[in-house]
C-alpha cells in the first residue's frame, strides 16, 4: 500500500515520462514537490522496492515502455442516468472498463471517487452528450456551470447543468424542449469529467 505522498510522486514519474519520453530526474521531482533530493530517493526507492518503479540504464527511476503506456483503473459503470425529465432510478453496477483515468484529467482515481453513469434521454445534446453514452464522473463539490448527476428532492436522479440565478439554484438541460428544474433539496452525486461515446450514428 502507497502512502499518499508515494502515489503523488509516482503519478508526477508516470505523467513526465508520457510527456518527455524519459524518467525525471530526482532533481526535478524535488523541485516539483519542494523537498530535498534525499527525500525524493527514499520514495523512488520504496516504490521500486514495492514494485511500482524500475531503476533505468541512466539511474534515474521510472517505467518500462509498456508501463508507461497508461495505468488502468477497473471503472465501475452505473445504471442509468435520465438525461431528460427526473425519475425514480435504482442505480446498480452494470459493468466494469479498465481505462485511464488521466484520459479525463483524473489524477490518483480511488475506488468510489470515479466512475461512469449510462445516459438516458436527450436533454444534454447541446452538451454533445447523447443517449446511451458513458459519461463520467469524480465526487467532488460541483461549480456553477457544472454538468453533475443530480438527486433532486431526495427522490429522483438527472443529469444537468448546474445554475445559478438570482439567489436560485436550477438544474439545466442542454436541450430547448427541457425546462429547467428548480430543486427543493439538491445533492451531487457527481460531477461529469468526460462523456464515451457508445453509440455510432
Amino acid at each position: 500500500m502507497l502512502t499518499e505522498r508515494q502515489e503523488e510522486v509516482l503519478d508526477f514519474v508516470r505523467e513526465y515520462q508520457r510527456a518527455n519520453g524519459v524518467a525525471p530526474s530526482t532533481r526535478e521531482i524535488a523541485r516539483s514537490f519542494e523537498c530535498s533530493q534525499p527525500t525524493v530517493l527514499k520514495h523512488l526507492q520504496a516504490l521500486a522496492r514495492k514494485t511500482h518503479l524500475d531503476k533505468m540504464a541512466d539511474g534515474k527511476w521510472g517505467f518500462k515502455a509498456a508501463q508507461v503506456q497508461g495505468h488502468l483503473f477497473a471503472t465501475p459503470v452505473y445504471g442509468a442516468i435520465p438525461a431528460g425529465f427526473p425519475a425514480m432510478q435504482e442505480q446498480e453496477p452494470e459493468e466494469m472498463i479498465s481505462i485511464d483515468p488521466a484520459l479525463f484529467g483524473v489524477r490518483n482515481a480511488r475506488k468510489g471517487q470515479f466512475w461512469f453513469l449510462r445516459v438516458a434521454g436527450e436533454s444534454m445534446i447541446g452538451a454533445n452528450i447523447l443517449d446511451g453514452d458513458l459519461v463520467a464522473l469524480v465526487r467532488r463539490d460541483p461549480q456553477p456551470g457544472d454538468i453533475i448527476a443530480a438527486l433532486v428532492d431526495d427522490t429522483s436522479t438527472t443529469l444537468k447543468t448546474l445554475v445559478r440565478e438570482r439567489g436560485r439554484t436550477l438544474l439545466r438541460a442542454a436541450n430547448p424542449r427541457f425546462p429547467d428544474i428548480a430543486p427543493l433539496r439538491l445533492e451531487s452525486q457527481g460531477v461529469v469529467v468526460g462523456v464515451l461515446r457508445r453509440k455510432v450514428a
